[in-house]
């Protein structure tokens, strides 16, 4: 009986392509950016925030895309929206690829789950689904606001655990 080929699979048996880079190029001190959303209004106004907030983005039409890209870049901030390249499964693809990533690589990525199912900030539906931030359809107005205010709260709590991890000269 053959096994069922995940969308990982597919990606990781995929030859390299230098096309499947995101970006040839990027500026010290510009970070980056990866919107996984179908909703092209939705993905407009995320963008439009994480370009004014000096971030450069990317913006993958399927989970395959988004993953081939974090395969090549270890983006600062990934929003994904829970409903992304739905394939008839509960199961998204590219929340399962950050959820699967070695500790390491994981906390130098900033995920924010867009969502309509849990409240903007519930800190106990982003633990359980494994994300920095969620953040409900209906406040999309403050994303910038909601995202530059988790990045912060973020990094100042794990502040001391990364700079132990760089003076032990594990990052």
């Amino acid at each position: 009986m053959e096994e069922e080929k995940t969308i990982f699979d597919e990606v990781v048996l995929d030859t390299y392509d230098a096309t499947d880079r995101p970006f040839d190029f990027v500026e010290e001190g510009v970070g980056t950016a990866l919107i996984c959303e179908s909703d092209e209004g939705i993905r407009e106004q995320i963008g439009s925030a994480l370009k004014a907030a000096n971030y450069v983005v990317t913006e993958p039409s399927t989970a395959k895309e988004a993953v081939k890209n974090m395969r090549f870049h270890v983006y600062d901030v990934v929003v994904v929206n829970d409903r992304f390249d739905e394939s008839g499964t509960e199961a998204n693809a590219v929340l399962d690829y950050l959820e699967n990533l070695p500790m390491s690589t994981r906390r130098q990525i900033f995920v924010a789950l867009v969502t309509d199912k849990h409240r903007t900030l519930d800190n106990m539906a982003a633990f359980n689904m494994s994300v920095n931030v969620t953040i409900n359809v209906k406040n999309l107005d403050d994303v910038d606001k909601i995202i530059a205010q988790s990045r912060a709260d973020n990094s100042a709590f794990y502040h001391i655990f990364n700079e132990t991890l760089k003076k032990t000269g594990r990052i």
